[in-house]
């Protein structure tokens, strides 16, 4: 009996799936259902928090042991990785035109001084010294946008205290990029030091925090042993508050203009995101870790900021958005309520208070008995009227960003001997078997931590679908399918009309880029964008008779989608979290629908679909194989690295830096995590993405691997002249060669 064709018409819907409602805009609804998730899981890691700590309340001391490997993990999401190097000695700062003293009285002498903490990067600042007896020793970190000449008033200087005042990267944009390049952005200092930084498991936060504890550990050596308080303000209140918690040799912590919840780092400037941080610390984990030694928290002059700086003329205005938030007093002291109840033990340690505290009260609670007595009588005896106006030292902001700058990019040589180390050398080679076994916690290490992974999908999938258009050979149908609460997978599947009751064919999922459409990769009109980027190679595939899906990756609408990157990496998470959701929905449709061969399910993706390429199938096994286009790099030095003008470094797309990849996975390790499944990898020789020879170097580790494994024939790049677009030659014959022939 002839059998027609399965889909020789198109029905209105699929078999087994609701109808389909028409959205708008589903990508929009996409990204907004993906906020409302965020937002939930943002407030419910308050509670979840707890299950991280093993506080033992019995002594300080058994506290300070319980919450040591708290302590660990806080260390390695600020970056504070390497050793700090000894400071034996403050060097005094002077030349021919600067003077070491800027500030002597009959009490006490303001000298320049400076200090390294890593190679090539030094801490800068003023030191204050009194003449007579020193009554307790002090870092008083300013905000980010006042120099430590400007923190000079008599109440600190005449306090009988010992005291250093760092300098912090500000938040001008002077120093931002390249005068080699010729190109000057508007990023804040601080921003351009976390662009490049951060995917190296690096922080301005801890750059910083490194200056500040340099200074710790100079006061702990000295013969007198006196109490050491750290005190901030603004910016520096904040790393006052990560010193404070992470080093017991503080013995008191001052915070003005910083504290109170950190549910909405999201909000505040990207170069305080720091990844992972409300897993397991939000304020009141902070505070407490504090105790029980002395805490004022001052509830008054956070500095006001907007956003980044305007973009001078000729700067490239490509900051990311984000502003310091003021919190309510009210949800400040629900934050201290909430670190005092997370320590019971412990009574009066943290004092909050408003503006018009008194600073003597201050100083008694933070230098309990005879010394807070002595600096409040100091400062009572001090000279009246006395002010003191210093200059800010010239060069001094360029020099200090110059230094971490220059620290960084020489990461990119050691972060790779860090790859080469811990993943390569260990790798069992010659046999498949014991290979893969190997690459198992591999993955998990990738996708759980590096990536960050929520729970599998957790509601009913409920598909639903509805026919979009025809070609005379080929239906394409509109797909949905629920992940989790609010959070939803949508595409475009595409079936040859030739697919006949029975027959079981190979699928091929087609990733479009940023900003793109699923629609994007059929589309035929030659004078689109779209076809000059996709030349509708989902519709050609499926007219050569593969099932074709080209499934939407929300990283389109701008800053609505790279908002949710923020929102997600205080969590542990990354925008691939949500996205490997999907294509685990999405696989496990597939693999059930009664036309697909559940063994041969492809992945081809563009641009960042060809980063999707590189990520998915290395997190989900039940790809049989991928093709990265347009996207495969040297791609840890593609997102640092200031000496190309290509770097993401100078680009507004600020959702791209992925914590701590440096150290772990670069794309070669992501295409062993591929392996030993067909890999290709689609190169433009024109394709402004990435170089040649950048290409070329990592590709060179995934062939060499995959020679040394015995299947050399599995993988294959293809280099064309042509810009950043879908070739379709050889990557057509890949798909052909692995998946077989359609029909």
């Amino acid at each position: 009996m002839h059998l027609l064709p399965f889909f020789a018409a198109a029905a209105l819907q699929l078999p087994g799936t609701a109808p389909l409602a028409p959205e708008a805009d589903f990508s929009a609804a996409m990204v907004a259902g993906m906020d409302r998730f965020l937002l939930r899981e943002t407030e419910a890691s308050r509670s979840q928090r707890e299950a991280l700590w093993k506080r033992d309340l019995s002594s300080p001391q058994a506290y300070e042991t319980s919450i040591q490997p708290n302590r660990e993990r806080l260390k390695e999401r600020l970056g504070l990785v390497d050793e700090r190097l000894p400071v034996k000695a403050l060097e005094i700062v002077a030349d021919t035109e600067t003077s070491e003293t800027v500030v002597e009285t009959a009490n006490v002498t303001v000298k320049r001084v400076r200090w390294q903490v890593l190679d090539g990067v030094h801490g800068e600042g003023l030191w204050i010294r009194p003449k007579g007896k020193v009554l307790a020793r002090i870092v008083c970190i300013p905000d980010a946008d006042t120099p430590p000449e400007k923190l000079l008033e008599a109440a600190l200087v005449y306090s009988g205290a010992e005291i250093v005042i760092p300098r912090l990267a500000s938040r001008e944009a002077d120093f931002s990029g390249s005068d080699r390049l010729g190109i000057h952005t508007n990023i804040p200092h601080r921003e351009w030091i976390y662009r490049q930084s951060f995917i190296l498991g690096r922080h301005i936060i801890g750059y910083e925090l490194h200056k500040v504890l340099g200074v710790v550990d100079w006061f702990d050596q000295q013969p007198e042993k006196l109490p050491i308080c750290v005190a901030g303000f603004g910016e520096g209140g904040s790393l006052a508050l990560f010193a404070g918690a992470l080093d017991s040799r503080i013995t008191s912590t001052y915070l003005w203009g910083s504290f109170g919840p950190l549910e909405d780092l999201w909000q505040q400037p990207i170069y305080r995101n720091v990844f992972g941080l409300l897993r397991e610390f939000g304020g009141a984990e902070l505070a407490a870790m504090i105790a029980p030694r002395p805490l004022v928290i001052q509830h008054a002059g956070f500095p006001k900021v907007k956003g980044p700086p305007a973009a001078a003329k000729g700067a490239r205005a490509m900051a990311a958005p984000g502003g310091v938030v003021i919190p309510e007093f009210a949800a400040v002291q629900d934050e201290v309520q909430r670190a005092e109840a997370l320590v019971p033990a412990f009574q009066g340690w943290v004092k909050l208070v408003r503006d018009q505290e008194p600073n003597e009260n201050i100083i008694r609670h933070l230098f309990p008995g005879e010394t807070g007595e002595a600096m409040v009588q100091a400062i009572a005896d001090s000279p009246r009227g006395d002010t003191f106006h210093v200059k800010p030292l010239v060069n001094a902001q360029r020099d200090l960003v110059r230094e971490m700058e220059a620290f960084t990019q020489r990461l990119l040589i050691t972060t790779e001997a860090e790859r080469k180390a811990q993943f390569w050398k260990p790798m069992p080679l010659g046999d498949v078997k014991p290979y893969e076994a190997a690459m198992e916690p591999q993955r998990e290490r990738f996708w759980s931590d590096v990536l960050g992974r929520f729970p599998d999908p957790d509601v009913p999938m409920n598909p639903r679908s509805r026919v979009v258009r025809e070609t005379d050979s080929v239906s394409l149908y509109e797909v949905t399918l629920d992940v989790w609460a609010d959070v939803f997978a949508w595409g475009w599947l595409a079936l040859p009309k030739d697919l006949k009751p029975g027959e079981k064919r190979p699928v091929i999922v087609c990733q479009h880029g940023l900003e793109g459409l699923p629609e994007h990769c059929f589309e035929t009109d030659e004078t689109t964008r779209a076809w000059k980027a996709y030349k509708a190679f989902a519709l050609r595939l499926a007219e050569q008779g593969y099932i074709v899906f080209a499934p939407h990756n929300p990283y389109r609408g701008g800053d609505a989608f790279r908002s949710l990157q923020r929102k997600l990496n205080p969590l542990g998470k990354s925008l691939f979290s949500v996205i490997i959701g999907q294509h685990q929905r999405l696989l496990e449709w597939l693999q059930t629908q009664s036309y697909v061969q559940p063994d041969k399910i492809a992945f081809y993706g563009l641009s960042y679909g060809g980063k999707s390429a590189m990520r998915i199938p290395a997190a989900l096994p039940g790809y049989c194989l991928s093709i990265c286009s347009g996207d495969f790099n040297e791609w840890v030095r593609k997102c640092a690295t200031t000496d190309l003008p290509l770097s993401y470094v100078f680009t507004g797309e600020y959702e791209i830096w992925e914590w701590n990849l440096g150290r772990t996975f670069n794309y070669a390790e992501m295409a062993a995590l591929i392996a030993p499944r067909p890999f290709m990898v689609e190169r433009g020789h024109r394709d402004g993405v990435g170089v040649d020879e950048w290409v070329n170097y990592e590709y060179a580790k995934v062939r060499q691997l995959y020679n040394q494994l015995g299947i050399g024939e599995r993988t294959e790049i293809e280099h064309f002249e042509g810009p950043h677009t879908i070739n379709g030659a050889g990557t057509f014959a890949f798909l052909r060669r692995w998946l077989g022939a359609p029909r």
